[in-house]
């Protein structure tokens, strides 16, 4: 290389590598690249980490590639099933519109299409989530109403827990007992029918009984009647006529079963009446 005034030179001879060959000509500079040896990304027949990023890396095991949710792994049988949550998942699988759409219908008791509609799918989402919001309403409802009766006699008022827990115990103890004592009595009878669909069809009957309670600030004893009668009339025709058709193979007393349980759907609302409907000092 020889440096003379503003110019410099450099011999022509390849370098390696890709740097170019320059002309000794002063007046101009001639640029000659040798060809590429740049390859396209990524390679063809390229191996190692970089063939293998849509794949498993090359030293994970077989489980790599299983799905995460122990689809292969040994599922429990027979009653060992009610210990697993995957036995309790199809029972919430609804949506909201399928749970409004049953709450409608809970609300149109002489309709009877109830049990029909959900034989194919009964949830637990539903009545788990109706009882649930009973007691809390009756609870604070009730708790409310007992404050305001106090301060209006200007004595003093303590805070009552009971509500809570009784309210609880009969709500979750009613929407579980009744209908696993129906299913019992009904397989007796040689009319069997699905034991969660009772709970479904038990749990939304109850819905009626969260507007009466709200119903239930009026302080009116006579329109507190009117009101838990209403709710407990509509919530036992709901029940009792979603059972007649299925009950009526249970032979000549299927009347006597479909009355009991009328009955005891109306006892429920006078249940309720007398311990929550009714607010004393």
């Amino acid at each position: 290389m020889m440096s003379g005034g503003n110019y410099t030179t450099i011999d022509n001879q390849k370098v390696s590598g890709s740097v170019p060959a320059v002309s000794d000509s002063p007046d101009h500079v001639t640029v000659k690249f040798s060809d590429s040896s740049l390859q396209t990304f990524p390679p063809s027949g390229a191996q190692g980490k970089i063939s293998g990023g849509s794949g498993p890396p090359r030293d994970a095991d077989d489980t790599f590639s299983k799905p995460g949710s122990g689809s292969d792994e040994q599922q429990p049988s027979g009653w060992f099933q009610a210990f697993s949550i995957a036995y309790y998942r199809p029972f919430f699988d609804v949506d909201t519109s399928d749970v409004l759409e049953r709450i409608k219908d809970s609300l149109i008791p002489f309709k009877g299409s109830f049990s029909e509609k959900t034989a194919s799918n009964p949830d637990l989402y539903g009545p788990f989530w109706i009882c649930t919001t009973l007691i809390f309403v009756a609870a604070s409802i009730g708790t409310f109403v007992t404050y305001v009766a106090h301060k209006i006699q200007k004595k003093e008022w303590n805070y009552d827990i009971n509500y809570v827990t009784w309210s609880a115990g009969l709500f979750y103890g009613y929407v579980t007992i009744v209908p696993l004592c129906l299913y019992i009595i009904l397989k007796y009878f040689s009319a069997p029918t699905g034991l969660v669909q009772l709970l479904c069809l038990y749990g939304y009957s109850l819905f009626i009984f969260i507007p009466a309670l709200c119903l239930s600030i009026v302080p009116l004893e006579l329109f507190r009647w009117i009101v838990a009668g209403v709710a407990g009339f509509m919530s036992a025709t709901f029940v009792a006529l979603n059972l007649r058709n299925h009950i009526k193979s249970a032979g000549e007393r299927w009347f006597l079963i479909v009355t009991g349980i009328f009955l005891l759907q109306l006892a429920l609302a006078i249940v309720l009446k007398l311990y929550l409907f009714t607010i004393t000092v």
